[in-house]
């Protein structure tokens, strides 16, 4: 039978033989490099998970609510930009002190939503192999906010300086060596994770050595759109992507075609190109390459 032949409860059994085989044979390796180590990765095959989630709107609603406030208050302080949306007020003003306090407020709420998830995902793997997560090794690698505002020491011309670093369709990326790094990653460098599309692959990278310099210690945090959602929609229109990712070995799930469809390869760039030039810029060198098995749209 030709794979594109195979049920859906076929494909998703097959799919259980692969990872159940690989989650045995890596259970037992011992031998791998400090870095893979530290990552928590092992050997090539290992499987990952990956969870991109959000605050689910209240981000997007503070900032919304906060651009009017910082719009009417910029002029009280003299701040002039070219354009509304950079729209800025000083950090220690009132505006600014409550911005802060609401974007945080949405990072906890992210935060959180990303530690059920994972602690859901935890408990999936014990439901299908019929071991516990301690067991079967399953341990969390990483987990960094983007589109978030951090005060943090800066050198500006020879003067080191308290800036408030505002990093939008990016993330934070200390070098080795970096004051702020917890032990674990002082060596290192700040894990980096770079998430790429459902049908080609996604980055777990580390700080590169110029990241301070050239970014204020930021790097990308994803592969970025080519394609806008509703252009998407509009040139998949007709096609099956279940199917067609299927065929690829890629199981899918979503509540609809038109939400697999926002999210298809082709509304991304190659996240390969993206991780090629940070790690040529030095802000972040490439690790680990994850494969997608299997993708859930949420």
């Amino acid at each position: 039978m030709e794979p594109s032949e195979r049920t859906a409860d076929e494909a998703i059994a097959a799919r259980k033989e692969e990872v159940r085989r690989r989650i045995a044979f890596y259970a037992s390796t011992r031998t791998y490099s400090p870095v893979l180590e530290t990552h928590g990765f092992q050997e090539v095959g290992q499987v990952a998970v990956m969870i991109h989630c959000g605050s689910r709107g209240l981000g997007h609603q503070v900032c919304t609510d906060f651009l009017k406030v910082v719009e009417e208050a910029s002029h009280r302080y003299g701040v002039q930009v070219p354009d509304r949306q950079l729209a800025a007020v000083p950090v220690n003003s009132p505006e600014g002190q409550a911005y802060l306090e609401a974007m945080r407020a949405a990072a906890n709420f992210a935060w959180a939503n990303r530690q059920c998830l994972a602690h859901w995902t935890r408990l999936s793997f014990e439901k299908v192999f019929g071991r516990s997560w301690g067991e079967l090794g399953i341990r969390q690698v990483y987990d960094i906010s983007h589109n978030m505002a951090k005060l943090e020491e800066h050198t500006i011309d020879d003067k080191r300086l308290t800036l408030c670093v505002h990093r939008k369709g990016a993330t934070r990326a200390f070098p080795p060596g970096h004051p702020e790094l917890p032990a674990q990653y002082r060596e290192i460098g700040q894990p980096v994770l770079i998430p790429g599309d459902m049908g080609r692959y996604s980055f777990v990278a580390v700080a590169g050595p110029r990241a301070m310099e050239r970014s204020f210690g930021s790097t990308c945090h994803g592969a970025g759109r080519a394609e806008s959602r509703s252009r998407a929609k509009k040139l998949l229109k007709g096609r099956d992507l279940r199917q067609e990712l299927e065929d690829q070995g890629i199981i899918a799930m979503a509540h609809s075609w038109a939400s697999l469809a926002e999210e298809a390869p082709l509304a991304y760039k190659d996240v390969a190109d993206v991780m090629r030039v940070a790690d040529g810029a030095g802000l972040s060198r490439p690790v680990v390459r994850l494969k997608p098995l299997g993708v859930i749209k949420g």
